[in-house]
């Protein structure tokens, strides 16, 4: 096989798994539905996504990617595993606003 070849059949392999990385995109984790995080995040199904919304709204909006692990069904690697591809919305706002409005919420 002649070097160029080789150079292209390893930059297509490379492109081919690396790709379902760059469709997923980033998610909100504070914001998107079940099917949105199961759809971007690796390793989350449709009953581990709806845990992570149950999650959400029985706690209000994650303040930082590692309470993520703190839902049923989500470990530490599978947050790693994702951990580029987590956005995290407006969720600083939404902690202040609550914080300022109720001190003991904090």
């Amino acid at each position: 096989m002649s070097t160029i070849r080789q150079i292209l059949v390893a930059l297509v392999l490379a492109l081919a798994f690396a790709g379902p990385a760059f469709a997923a995109g980033a998610v909100d984790i504070n914001h998107a539905d079940a099917k949105a995080l199961a759809e971007g995040l690796e390793g989350v199904g449709l009953s581990k996504a709806e845990a992570i919304v149950a999650y959400r709204e029985q706690h209000g909006p994650f303040r930082s990617v590692e309470q993520l692990d703190k839902v049923k069904g989500i470990g530490k690697k599978t947050v790693e595993r994702n951990r580029d591809n987590i956005v995290l919305g407006d969720a600083p706002a939404k902690v202040a606003a609550t914080a300022a409005a109720d001190p003991s919420a904090s």
